[in-house]
């Protein structure tokens, strides 16, 4: 065995700045990732947005309306990872200046947003983050500030009025105009004064209203629970545009207890500063774009949705929701909101979060006492949470159940799971064409699949049965498929049928000018 296996870290996996010798003679694998040093070099949204522009990466529409079209632009260019960044401004009848931003998460800005270099394949980027930001969940509290941008204009009383922002009809059978997609909602915790910002839809009811929707389970949840059982009003600022990191930590699991306006300081650097809410005291992000302050009262709720939602569906129907009273409206001269709205997967949201719950759930699987996890991916196609990969080095029977198990169950693969398949590590997780050969090779359908049964759900979840619903049983069932080598002859496993590493590495530097389009070079060969 090599001597550099001794340095492996706590979860047995490459370590940043070490050659690994494979197990084949004369083969070895380079940590891609090795030595990198991320840096944000963003602290709001404009800033964010002059360097996608640097790149080449933004495009920008005028005087597409919120009605129809610009819905119909993100239909089309929220699919592809190659598409551009698109900023609509001029949006007939709204607040002048006023724009609506989409597509952040795509082409070479994804690397950007996070803070490392391009060129990262999204595995790789899962892995950086996992082991520079994730994995170590640095934190900084935020800074107060007396004053920042957000405070440009504040506006109060009578003078309140949601409905001048841009926001679109995102999908024809909306049941309302969705001004929270790109969004987050900062609550406290009535008992320990935990900051929680979590990322939920927010619809426009009328001028000074809004709803939001929270499946039960999450963080936000169990705070308005708490609430609603005292009696008590909740006080809830609603960011609609904010950078695109705080963003990304909204929409992420992190761990009770910990508040991701900490966790942003921490990946940063330095403090978020941030402002004293004048109507709830909520620490709101000085350089936010639009921020909603307002409270939700005990048993004031209208009818919500339906909205188009991340499974590909109208699943939750229409439900009375909780209502926010807005009580003060702030935003920066010529604001921005920060737009990404649910399409039948794979889209923006299903890039973004195979990326960040990919890192998490490895994590998770870790902090678990699950050894050899070498890779994991939460499928874009599942939206990252229905289809669930995970590559080990199997070390003794039963390794790939524990496995399996642990994914489905953990904080971050618990939520509206559906599937696990777990591989061996030659077996590229990211890659669904290659999970999914594996999984109906590897497996035998009468033996390798276990069941787990009365799961955490949601009413989002478009399989749970009419009755179910009736009853708010928002629960489901998940397969754990084993697709490794049967442990007890593994070794008598048919070869895969692959070139060796140095073989396909040769293939590479003599032919790969093949694959490019529209190639029409020529090798000459010498014998």
């Amino acid at each position: 065995m090599s001597k550099t296996r001794k340095t492996l870290d706590d979860d047995m996996g490459i370590p940043i700045g070490v050659k690994i010798e494979a197990d084949i003679p004369g083969a070895t694998t380079e940590d891609p990732i090795a030595g990198l040093s991320p840096a944000i070099e963003y602290r709001d949204l404009r800033q964010w947005l002059a360097i996608a522009d640097e790149l080449g990466e933004v495009e920008i529409v005028k005087g597409a309306n919120w009605q129809e079209e610009i819905g119909m632009a993100a239909e089309l260019v929220l699919r592809s990872d190659t598409t551009p960044c698109v900023v609509f401004e001029d949006v007939p009848d709204t607040l002048p200046g006023s724009r609506v931003l989409i597509n952040f998460f795509g082409g070479e800005r994804k690397s950007m947003t996070l803070g490392f270099p391009t060129g990262l394949s999204k595995l790789e980027l899962s892995e950086a983050a996992r082991r520079q930001y994730l994995g170590k969940l640095p934190t900084i509290s935020p800074r107060y500030v007396d004053d920042g941008p957000i405070l440009e204009n504040v506006i109060t009383g009578d003078d309140v009025d949601v409905t001048v922002f841009p926001t679109p009809l995102w999908h024809e059978e909306d049941g309302g105009r969705y001004i929270g997609t790109g969004s987050y909602n900062i609550t406290r915790d009535p008992d320990d004064g935990w900051v929680n910002c979590g990322t939920y839809r927010v619809m426009i009811h009328n001028k000074k209203q809004v709803g939001f929707y929270i499946s039960p389970g999450k963080h936000g949840r169990m705070m308005r629970d708490k609430y609603e059982a005292r009696g008590e009003s909740m006080p809830v600022a609603i960011v609609v545009g904010d950078d695109p990191l705080s963003f990304l930590l909204g929409c992420s699991e992190v761990p009770q207890g910990i508040s991701e306006q900490d966790i942003i300081g921490g990946i940063r650097g330095e403090a978020v500063e941030v402002i004293k809410g004048r109507v709830t005291g909520l620490p709101i992000p000085a350089n936010a774009e639009i921020v909603l302050e307002g409270f939700v009262e005990p048993g004031n709720r209208r009818a919500e949705g339906p909205f188009g939602e991340w499974t590909g569906y109208y699943a939750s129907d229409i439900r009375p929701e909780p209502v926010l009273d807005v009580k003060a409206i702030y935003h920066r001269n010529d604001p921005i909101i920060l737009g990404c709205p649910p399409l039948r997967p794979p889209d923006e949201i299903c890039r973004f979060r195979a990326v960040m719950r990919s890192a998490l759930l490895r994590e998770n699987m870790l902090h678990a006492g699950v050894p050899d996890v070498t890779a994991a991916w939460a499928h874009e196609t599942g939206n990252a949470r229905l289809l669930l990969g995970i590559a080990i080095k199997q070390r003794y029977p039963g390794h790939a159940a524990q496995a399996g198990h642990v994914a489905a169950m953990c904080h971050v693969g618990a939520y509206c799971g559906r599937y696990v398949v777990v591989v061996d590590e030659d077996v590229d997780v990211s890659d669904l064409e290659e999970l999914i050969w594996a999984a109906i090779s590897r497996s035998d359908p009468a033996t390798s699949i276990d069941i787990i049964k009365n799961a955490w759900s949601t009413p989002l979840d478009p399989r749970l049965e009419p009755k179910q619903r009736e009853q708010g049983d928002y629960t489901n069932s998940r397969a754990i498929i084993d697709a490794c080598r049967p442990w007890h002859w593994r070794d008598e496993f048919p070869k895969v049928n692959k070139p060796s590493p140095e073989l396909a590495r040769r293939g590479r530097e003599m032919f790969g000018y093949l694959l490019r389009k529209g190639s029409t070079g020529q090798n000459v060969i010498n014998k």
